[in-house]
């Protein structure tokens, strides 16, 4: 919750990461990759994630990055949080998590539009599995208790 340091993210299936928030080029790993967050900032204490991505080198990839611009214009983007992962798996799968769970608004390709859209990664399959079994179930027992009036 301060501008340096660590911030944890929850994912979807209720796991915490421990990112490094960087201000700076200075601040990134030297080498290697993992998952990256682009974050704004309000009135110091709320963050508000706005992409989430993964990279295989931070410094290669972040570095003229083609959605910093656009999360800084349009979005209002203050600092961007790194975790190393190491392989490529693990990666996809802590990426896909984060997308569900923070459901950024610069992610287009694994936000969740519709109660339909099976996850990939397995922990998130089954939460996804309990959670719309609950929803579908709320659903017939408030249909149950409060048919609708037709109008004629």
């Amino acid at each position: 919750m301060i501008p340096f340091g660590w911030h944890y993210w929850r994912g979807a299936s209720k796991n915490n990461y421990r990112f490094k928030i960087t201000l700076t080029r200075a601040g990134l790993p030297s080498e290697g990759g993992g998952i990256y967050v682009f974050v704004r900032r309000w009135f110091f204490f709320f963050l508000q994630p706005l992409y989430v991505g993964q990279a295989k080198n931070f410094r290669e990839r972040l570095f003229g990055h083609e959605k910093w611009p656009r999360a800084i214009y349009k979005f209002g983007a203050t600092e961007r949080h790194v975790l190393r992962v190491v392989t490529d798996p693990d990666r996809n799968s802590i990426e896909e998590d984060l997308i569900r769970g923070l459901n950024p608004p610069m992610n287009k390709v694994l936000v969740v539009r519709a109660g339909k859209n099976r996850p990939v990664h397995q922990a998130l399959d089954r939460w996804w599995w309990v959670r719309n079994r609950l929803r579908l179930f709320s659903r017939r027992a408030h249909d149950r208790n409060h048919p609708q009036q037709h109008a004629r």
